[in-house]
């Protein structure tokens, strides 16, 4: 099974991510932390990964799908996997044909993703406010139309992201195995 996570940064991607795993014994894999990690290698593309990320920019479409791409090669992904953060644009849902089964869409208001990401403690270069709001301009901007591709073949599920964890999590896999 092929699972990818959609949704606003806040919105409990990765919470609803490692549940996933451990319901289905796939890995839960977030392009935000293979981006992250490959920053803080002391290489050209290291620097300029970090250089982007904390400005709150995305990674061209390009060096994402040549990154993603090759990590999912790897043959832990075999069997599947679930996917936060990744496709982005259309351009990559569109290249990455065939990589998907189901989409979650976690369906969450940008009020609701500020509240979360504000409360929470983090040490991370790219969680400035600056950089936030950036990236949720970008998600309705880029994202949208991806949640909108998807839904067009049939393989969106739809949850509404500000439900306690739990009934979220119940609604996503009722979501996952009803359709």
């Amino acid at each position: 099974m092929r699972i990818v996570l959609i949704g606003i940064q806040g919105a409990g991607k990765s919470t609803q991510g490692n549940f996933l795993s451990e319901k289905y014994n796939i890995p839960y894999l977030s392009s935000g932390h293979i981006f992250r990690s490959m920053a803080k290698e002391k290489s050209t593309l290291g620097r300029w990964l970090k250089e982007t990320i904390n400005s709150g920019a995305l990674v061209p479409d390009e060096k994402t799908l040549e990154i993603i791409l090759t990590y999912l090669e790897r043959p832990e992904y075999e069997n599947g996997y679930i996917l936060d953060g990744f496709p982005r644009t259309v351009v990559q849902a569109e290249a990455f044909n065939g990589g998907v089964d189901k989409v979650v869409f976690l369906d969450v208001s940008d009020k609701e993703a500020l509240w979360r990401i504000a409360g929470r403690v983090s040490d991370r270069d790219d969680e400035t406010v600056h950089a936030i709001r950036k990236r949720i301009e970008l998600f309705h901007e880029l994202t949208e139309p991806v949640v909108h591709f998807y839904d067009k073949q049939h393989k969106l599920v739809r949850v509404d992201g500000e439900q306690d964890i739990d009934t979220v999590f119940k609604n996503i896999v009722k979501g996952i195995e009803t359709k």
